[in-house]
């Protein structure tokens, strides 16, 4: 039975709530709600305007209801009286379809009725840069590898430390932080869970990263490639499949060896089947290309993929195999949205169980210095358009995720793939001017 909202407000001595959704862009959206009114609200929901967010709705489109899910409620750390809540968006009664948390429910449903759980974690790296964004914010972080530097992660011990005490009062369980690959970029790991606590968990840490870097004086990106020269942001997802209870772990098969379930390398076989088309919501920006196709960083790798290719405990490839009974998804960037990224992988996945998809051989090669050997490997999507045109006409995800929200996202990205083309680069001018 779901927790009463007025009575768990008056137990934590919550003043207001933040009842929130997050929209097919990315966009935390959100009403703030007093205590005395959140009775109403968990009945009948907080009003917004479709048109207002990046849903392809018009104006003309009725009212949408935020009904909050008391299982999401997260008090803030840093502001004990006001406690976050993830929405589902209904609208005439019915749940939007075309709407991110709607979706990766849909998809948990799909799973749950042929005895699946996904139980998912996510790597989160992010830059932390002056307040107008233009560069990172520590002058003196500045060596070619600065990974693990025990220096400059000090130097910003304040904030991570920070973000981390608030994961433990919020019974995450962060287990390590750490200076990543690029200058003035971090990363936090927080234990697994099942793949929609871990997408509203995603969601909140965003929003708390940027808070708590604000109340710095700082600000936090997830910009997938905000420098040219260094590695970009990746969200890396560590993947496995139990049973319904989440008691028993379906990929784990101690026999094989990788350590994985025949079950395992058939739901790997739908991902591989279907990531150049789910690219369009793994790799979701202009600027993701930036990153899965780029030339040779300061450090000397770009630690990202641009081959559909998996191995073993191998960072060079789009999937890894870290460890027995789970498998690393590499494409994904900071800018994916927490929902369809959990979303578009449990899709993948059950297409490639129900049809029993081979995901093929791995491949014990390093793909940076030796991909040309990886023939007959597909690679991902060149730039966003190519990959939205490959999600609108893949029929497995139609099939899957609903030509609602397909339609609604495809139109949405032609949009803004449209508004960057009809910019005038600097690259442009300085390359063209002279012609």
């Amino acid at each position: 039975m779901a927790a009463d909202l007025a009575k768990v407000a008056k137990d934590k001595g919550i003043k207001y709530f933040l009842i929130s959704f997050v929209d097919l862009f990315g966009v935390l959206r959100a009403k703030l709600v007093p205590a005395a009114a959140i009775g109403d609200m968990q009945k009948d929901g907080a009003g917004f305007a479709g048109f207002a967010a990046w849903l392809d709705m018009t104006p003309a489109h009725p009212d949408m209801f935020g009904i909050p899910d008391p299982d999401s409620l997260i008090v803030l750390p840093w502001k004990p009286e006001v406690a976050w809540l993830a929405a589902d968006l209904w609208m005439d009664g019915k749940p939007v379809e075309a709407s991110p948390r709607v979706a990766l429910k849909r998809q948990i449903e799909k799973a749950e009725k042929a005895g699946y759980r996904m139980m998912s974690g996510t790597e989160n790296e992010f830059f932390l840069v002056n307040a107008d964004g233009s560069a990172i914010s520590d002058e003196r972080d500045t060596q070619a590898k600065p990974c693990y530097d025990q220096s400059a992660l000090m130097r910003r011990y304040d904030v991570i430390s920070e973000i981390c005490d608030h994961m433990q009062t919020l019974g995450w369980g962060p287990y390590q932080n750490d200076h990543e690959d690029a200058n003035g970029q971090f990363e936090m790991n927080w234990h697994y869970s099942d793949c929609l606590v871990q997408a509203d968990r995603q969601t909140f840490f965003k929003f708390m990263v940027k808070a708590v870097a604000e109340n710095h004086g700082l600000r936090a990106t997830f910009m997938p490639k905000p420098f040219a020269n260094l590695t970009g942001n990746g969200c890396h997802a560590h993947v496995s499949v139990w049973d319904k209870a989440g008691k028993k772990n379906l990929f784990l098969d101690k026999k094989d060896e990788m350590g994985l379930s025949k079950l395992a390398y058939h739901f790997l076989g739908g991902i591989m089947h279907h990531t150049d088309a789910l690219c369009a919501i793994f790799a979701p920006t202009v600027n993701s290309y930036k990153r899965i196709n780029a030339p040779r960083t300061l450090s000397g790798a770009t630690w990202s993929p641009n081959t559909l290719t998996y191995g073993g405990n191998n960072r060079t490839h789009m999937v890894r195999i870290p460890d027995p009974g789970r498998f690393e998804l590499r494409l994904m960037d900071g800018a994916a949205n927490p929902y369809l990224l959990q979303a578009g992988i449990l899709a993948g996945g059950l297409d490639g169980i129900t049809n029993k998809r081979d995901p093929g051989k791995r491949l014990d090669i390093d793909m940076y210095a030796e991909g040309h050997k990886a023939r007959g490997a597909k690679q991902l999507p060149l730039n966003l358009l190519d990959a939205i045109r490959l999600f609108e006409k893949s029929k497995g995800l139609r099939a899957a995720l609903g030509d609602e929200l397909i339609d609604a996202y495809a139109k949405l990205k032609h949009q803004e793939w449209n508004s960057f083309k009809a910019e005038i680069s600097p690259w442009e001018r300085a390359h063209t001017l002279d012609c």
